[in-house]
């Protein structure tokens, strides 16, 4: 994939920071983040939220694949700024697809920030499945207004509500879901050989990436063991590891003030 994917950029003077979400995110779900790194007169960084494949207003794929994420989010980089690099941040999908990239186009990447995600295979999308079901089993032929859609989808939980709802849009009279549904779905039907939940095997014929990599582990989260230390470095062996008590996988979201100091000294670094 070489299309250029959709993004949204914020600061104007700085370093370059690209910001890659998680599944069912968009790019703009890092804009807490990237207004308080860019600073008041937005010159502290120039920060660019992408929208991955098959999300937000990007275009959709036939087929997943972590390797071509990364070449998409490559080619838009290389578009956004040529002959540039980049820190690039990468939470949950996004962070697998960062590291990806960095080991696919390591000239790309100065410092990498990977957010609770490890280079491992999760097994399956199970924990995702009554997400897809809820949002496919939403009529939207029977939808009249964001409220009416609201009203509808049986999520109890307000949070993951909203986050589930902004991928959906209206053109028109007519609603539609901006994520790639049918294509998640299909991968979840899989079970433990979902790609999603899973780790390529062709990174595995790389050289690793010798650039300086902060890896971010929620307190409370299960997505980081132990045991995927070694895993980590093997692939990136200048890994530190920086665990922020009390929040869970949506660590931007849960702790941002701590997210902004940790990438502020990142991008100090790189400049």
């Amino acid at each position: 994939m070489t299309t250029r994917l959709n993004t949204l950029s914020v600061g104007t003077a700085g370093p370059r920071i690209a910001f890659l979400h998680g599944l069912f995110g968009q790019g703009r779900n890092w804009n807490q983040i990237a207004k308080a790194l860019a600073g008041r007169n937005g010159t502290g960084a120039r920060c660019l939220l992408i929208d991955l494949p098959d999300h937000g207003r990007s275009p959709w794929t036939e087929e997943f694949s972590f390797e071509s994420y990364a070449d998409a989010v490559a080619a838009t980089l290389r578009a956004t700024a040529p002959g540039e690099t980049w820190t690039l941040v990468g939470h949950s999908l996004g962070g697998k697809t960062a590291m990806v990239l960095a080991l696919q186009h390591p000239d790309l990447v100065d410092h990498l920030v990977v957010v609770d995600i490890a280079p491992k295979d999760y097994g399956s999308l199970e924990r995702f499945q009554g997400y897809i079901d809820e949002m496919l089993g939403l009529p939207l032929e029977e939808i009249q207004s964001r409220a009416d859609a609201e009203a509808r989808f049986d999520e109890p939980n307000p949070g993951v509500k909203a986050f589930l709802l902004q991928n959906l849009r209206r053109d028109g009279t007519r609603w539609h879901w901006q994520a790639n549904l049918d294509l998640f779905a299909a991968d979840a039907a899989i079970g433990h050989e979902s790609r999603i939940a899973g780790w390529p095997e062709s990174v595995d014929e790389l050289p690793p990436f010798d650039g300086p990599v902060l890896w971010i582990a929620g307190g409370d989260s299960p997505y980081i063991q132990p045991e995927d230390g070694d895993t980590m470095r093997r692939y990136f062996p200048l890994t530190r590891q920086f665990t922020i008590k009390g929040a869970g996988h949506w660590v931007h979201t849960e702790a941002p003030d701590i997210m902004v100091g940790a990438l502020q000294r990142v991008l100090a670094r790189a400049t």
